[in-house]
């Protein structure tokens, strides 16, 4: 048995979802009760770790330590666990969940610590699959799928979803923490540098590059959409809307030709609801 918590992880998992306001705590609204909590619990989970990860406040040895204390406790238990580690751990067991699926949330994150440029797409995509795949593998389990092809269904928007966040922050992540997240290789296909991206050289090399990416976007938009089968597309509503707004800002940047050095993208309340009420309705 392992004890240890950051400074983060005092809070219970509503608290902690409430403060975040993202798009997936706008999803979560329309799950039944017991499942939005099981979902709000992970949730917190993955915002707990992912900011301890980036707390560039913390030392980053003891960032390290404690996320080596969280993958030690998914394993063994927690000596003392603190009340998000007492949830995570109750609804992982009503759950039947994998440690290895949460874990690899945890090594996604690690990276973060260990690796800031990745060479080619499927170095990248190692990344994405424990930060985001992985994300969406627990996910559907949560909602209630059934079907084995919402696996493909979860992995395929999980990279779609990653990929959008990438595009939207690859100023802010090169200018804040020197990471670059797009393959190199795809950079010097386009002959754009380093430089040119940390200069936020806005020219037609880089919209084609942006393009580029975008299309590897929409490419696994679609290969979720091939795979949402009908005796699971109810328990899905809110990844469909998760994607239907991602989406949405994928095609704002596109339209607006990719001025991410100068602007952060969002998509409005309204947009959202408005793409919620869709898929209920549907």
């Amino acid at each position: 048995m392992v004890s240890g918590a950051s400074r983060s992880d005092q809070a219970d998992s509503s608290e902690i979802t409430r403060k975040a306001k993202s798009n997936l705590a706008f999803a979560l609204g329309i799950l039944p009760v017991e499942r939005r909590r099981d979902v709000t619990i992970f949730y917190a989970y993955c915002r707990i770790i992912d900011d301890l990860a980036d707390d560039e406040g913390i030392p980053e040895q003891q960032r390290r330590e404690a996320l080596a204390t969280w993958k030690l406790g998914l394993r063994e238990g927690f000596a003392k666990p603190t009340t998000l580690q007492r949830e995570l751990l109750e609804m992982r067991e009503r759950h039947q969940l994998p440690a290895e699926l949460l874990i690899a949330i945890i090594e996604g994150c690690e990276m973060d610590l260990n690796k800031t440029r990745y060479e080619t797409w499927e170095d990248l995509d190692a990344y994405v699959w424990k930060v985001a795949c992985a994300v969406g593998l627990v996910c559907i389990r949560l909602f209630g799928c059934t079907s084995p092809r919402s696996e493909v269904y979860a992995e395929a928007l999980g990279r779609a979803l990653q990929l959008t966040n990438i595009l939207r922050d690859i100023g802010e992540d090169m200018e804040q923490r020197d990471r670059i997240y797009l393959p190199l290789e795809d950079l010097r296909h386009f002959g754009y540098s380093e430089s040119d991206l940390g200069s936020h050289r806005h020219d037609n090399r880089f919209l084609q590059l942006m393009d580029f990416e975008a299309a590897r976007a929409w490419k696994w938009y679609e290969e979720a959409a091939i795979n949402l089968v009908p005796e699971d597309s109810r328990a899905l509503r809110p990844a469909m809307i998760m994607a239907g707004i991602y989406q949405k800002l994928l095609s704002k940047m596109q339209k607006d030709r990719f001025r991410v050095f100068e602007r952060r993208y969002r998509v409005g309340k309204l947009s959202k609801l408005v793409i919620s009420l869709r898929h209920l309705l549907a």
